[in-house]
């Protein structure tokens, strides 16, 4: 289920807001300049579905996505609970981290969280099947796709050299509560 919680960044025990409701996820994220959706599949997808195949089921979405953020390319990423060295990455996008643009993603299956730094505040963004989001490029942040993650997402890049991550060396991550966790 796709939920929101805002911690203030000092205070990772105190939820401040956390709900499961979309158009308030979408409200809190908005007026900090992340772009929420939520889309549906023109048809369905096989699991094992190419990456033609997925690309295709959303492709209006997809193509006006690019369009408006001036995207040259899109992908699908899998990550699966067999995948190698998914711990070493799990660990990698744990830390806190920027992007010279922004970090788009489209969960057609599976689950992960983003974790917002933003104006003294956490913002906990668990995404599942169906969410789009849109981190700002320049926005602290890092990812946690779980202990066992079966993630499927559509990625969409300007240039892939834009989507290298740049750690800030802040270990605020260790503070906050892991997908895996409660909250």
């Amino acid at each position: 289920m796709t939920m929101l919680t805002i911690y203030n960044d000092t205070a990772p025990e105190t939820p401040l807001l956390h709900t499961d409701d979309a158009a308030v996820i979408k409200k809190e994220l908005n007026a900090l300049g992340v772009v929420f959706e939520r889309w549906k599949a023109l048809q369905p997808l096989a699991a094992d579905a190419s990456q033609e195949d997925v690309l295709a089921a959303y492709g209006p979405e997809v193509e006006r996505v690019k369009r408006e953020g001036g995207y040259t390319t899109a992908d699908v990423l899998r990550v699966t609970p067999d995948f190698p060295n998914k711990e070493a990455i799990r660990a990698k996008f744990l830390n806190e981290h920027t992007h010279t643009e922004d970090e788009v993603r489209f969960f057609v299956e599976g689950q992960g969280a983003f974790y917002l730094r933003l104006n003294g505040k956490v913002h906990k963004v668990v995404c599942t099947q169906d969410d789009l989001i849109s981190v700002p490029n320049g926005t602290k942040h890092w990812f946690d796709m779980g202990p066992n993650p079966n993630i499927t997402a559509i990625r969409f890049f300007e240039q892939i050299e834009g989507w290298t991550p740049h750690f800030t060396g802040d270990d605020i991550a260790l503070r906050f509560p892991k997908l895996d966790d409660v909250a």
